[in-house]
């Protein structure tokens, strides 16, 4: 329900909302609702539940069966994977879109700065290494995705004067970006492409789209970072493309499967840098999860649009 706006109470009161399930990290959430105004309900009394518990999407069914009056649920990660075949129009669902998109950024261009200047290759040296790298400065950078972190990114990458091109599903101008296409011009600027960046939602448009195909529309000194999902990216064909030497590299805070078994090839591969999952670890995604959460649970009070409503349809 996009743009869905609660409708004031004709008699102001605390919201009550629910927080589940308990867990050390649901503290910090149960104090942001607290102050914002609500008041701590068990989930047959709220009539909102705030999922505190990434890790325990299958549970999330029970509870609101057990909530009658529930009209708006929020889901603590801005991927929602695990949860669309909850979506429902019986309630108003959120995500925390754009809430973690600072600290991904950074991940970005940390890997991407990583990749670009041999230190894939350095990390695992145990003699000199002859000379590697390549300059960020004035790359040219893909980034497919056009939101909360694509923004971000924009500014980190600024002052190293690279012309980017967003990638997103409408060609509407992306802030700050010297173009902004869609999927289906992708192909036009994969030849000039130093950097791609792949910053989606998991769809089944999405799905596989790094395939051995598009790799091979790369210069081959191309370096590729995935903080997406790893599902975007077909591995078999990377492993191919890497051992080959279609791409100069590739860094990867996402995999499939996740985590990356002991073994794959990827953990060998010279130019390939793994990072587990870290883009954003519980440390620096608590607080900010707590912010968000904290306005919401103010604007549901309010009868003020939530930020971060899904579109089911879309997928995220």
């Amino acid at each position: 329900m996009p743009g869905y706006v609660f409708p004031m109470q004709q008699t102001p009161q605390a919201p009550r909302i629910a927080v589940e399930p308990r867990s050390g990290r649901s503290e910090s959430l149960i104090e942001a609702v607290q102050e914002a105004g609500a008041v701590i309900a068990p989930i047959a009394e709220a009539e909102a539940l705030i999922w505190a518990d990434a890790d325990r999407p299958c549970e999330l069914p029970a509870s609101l069966a057990q909530g009658p009056n529930v009209r708006w649920v929020g889901l603590p990660y801005a991927g929602i994977e695990p949860y669309l075949t909850f979506l429902d129009d019986d309630h108003v669902w959120t995500a925390a879109k754009r809430v973690y998109a600072t600290p991904v950024a950074e991940h970005v261009l940390t890997l991407t700065l990583a990749g670009l200047r041999g230190l894939a290759t350095y990390t695992r040296a145990k003699t000199w290494a002859p000379p590697e790298g390549r300059n960020l400065y004035d790359s040219k950078v893909t980034v497919l995705g056009g939101g909360g972190i694509t923004t971000e990114l924009m500014r980190y990458l600024e002052p190293f004067g690279c012309p980017v091109t967003v990638v997103r599903r409408s060609a509407q101008p992306f802030p700050g970006a010297a173009r902004t296409i869609t999927l289906a011009e992708l192909p036009e600027v994969l030849p000039t492409t130093d950097v791609l960046v792949i910053a989606l939602a998991l769809t089944p448009e999405t799905e596989g789209i790094v395939d051995a195909e598009l790799m091979a529309a790369l210069p081959d000194h191309a370096w590729i970072i995935n903080v997406g999902r790893g599902g975007h990216v077909v591995f078999d064909d990377l492993v191919e493309a890497l051992a080959g030497e279609v791409i100069g590299g590739c860094a990867l805070d996402v995999t499939t499967p996740e985590p990356l078994p002991d073994g794959h090839p990827l953990w060998d591969e010279p130019r390939c840098i793994i990072t587990p999952h870290i883009a954003n670890t519980p440390e620096m995604g608590i607080p900010l999860l707590a912010d968000h959460v904290r306005e919401n649970v103010r604007r549901f009070g309010a009868g003020e649009e939530l930020d971060g409503i899904i579109d089911a349809k879309a997928g995220y």
